[in-house]
């Protein structure tokens, strides 16, 4: 690839994606620019369908074909990051089907704005978290990759997880998007019409914690897996899921409510789980032993709670 590509992928990842770019800094150099490329193309394909304001849905569907057409070598790309990803798809040997179920999914969202139960959910990352999983996997080179597949996948889905129990505010607010099951907010009593008022309840901070609790099983299966991955790339992995794990206690120290303020990381908190993350792994090499020490993920055998009336603001 050449490097004009790849500092466009580096420039569309560390403009819309600053949580993972500071984990891809850590891989070595010949997974760090593949990197950039697939994240690049992967918000170049996001955007059309999340910044889609005042475009028609015919549209979206369009441009995601001429994507399409472009990224799987049929057409000549259009842009850097699209040249570059034809070219990685090639050397890897990344298949069209992933390409293909990554860009479906895309598409889901240009008129798919609830999800019935955790399932649909479920089907709808296969093609967007399961993909992404599948592809950096491929990047990576593994030894074993039928053995590390499935635990990339399920870290894959936790990060997605994760992004949508965060973003509950912008996507309702933006997209008119709910992303938590609609089983699980009727288990708890919370109607639609609440989240699109943004007004928080101990009722939705119980179907928060509910899919909070859900989606660290994800990360337990997920970073189980990393010892898979190759030695130089583990420590890079392990950072990123430390990291997107962090939103979680974020989120328990707002007491659940997502809806009044998105949680985010401060860049100090971020320094500082690379930082803690780092040493342990320096006396460490167990990637699920340092998550555990580390994360913000509780060990599967502690006490696990819904916040109730008494505990609103739950302390850490």
């Amino acid at each position: 690839m050449q490097q004009e590509h790849i500092d466009a992928g580096k420039a569309i990842q560390k403009r819309t994606g600053k949580t993972f770019y500071l984990a891809t800094r850590f891989l070595p150099e010949r997974v760090r620019n593949a990197t950039h490329v697939l994240y690049a193309f992967f918000r170049i394909a996001d955007e059309v369908v999340d910044d889609a304001a005042g475009v028609s849905p015919e549209r979206q569907r369009a441009e995601l074909e001429r994507l399409r057409a472009q990224a799987l070598g049929e057409v000549e790309p259009d842009d850097p990051v699209l040249e570059a990803f034809q070219e990685l798809r090639e050397r890897y040997g990344i298949a069209d089907e992933e390409v293909e179920e990554f860009l479906d999914a895309m598409a889901t969202d240009i008129d798919r704005r609830r999800y019935e139960t955790y399932a649909d959910l479920e089907e709808y990352m296969r093609g967007s978290a399961a993909a992404v999983g599948v592809m950096m996997t491929a990047i990576m080179e593994p030894d074993d990759p039928e053995t590390a597949l499935p635990h990339a996948i399920k870290l894959g889905e936790a990060f997605q997880m994760t992004n949508f129990l965060r973003d509950v505010r912008e996507d309702v607010v933006e997209r008119d998007r709910i992303y938590v099951p609609q089983e699980t907010l009727r288990a708890h009593g919370v109607p639609d019409e609440q989240i699109e008022r943004l007004e928080y309840s101990d009722s939705f901070g119980a179907a928060m914690a509910e899919e909070l609790r859900r989606t660290e099983d994800l990360y337990r299966e997920g970073v189980a897996g990393i010892r898979y991955l190759p030695e130089d790339c583990q420590l890079p992995v392990l950072l990123a899921a430390v990291l997107y794990a962090e939103h979680h206690a974020v989120i328990h120290d707002q007491g659940y409510d997502v809806l009044s303020t998105e949680p985010s990381l401060s860049t100090a908190r971020k320094l500082w789980c690379l930082a803690k993350t780092r040493w342990h792994w320096h006396w460490n090499r167990d990637p699920e032993a340092v998550f555990q020490r580390v994360s913000a993920i509780p060990a599967v055998e502690q006490d696990r709670h819904s916040p109730g009336p008494s505990d609103h603001v739950p302390t850490r």
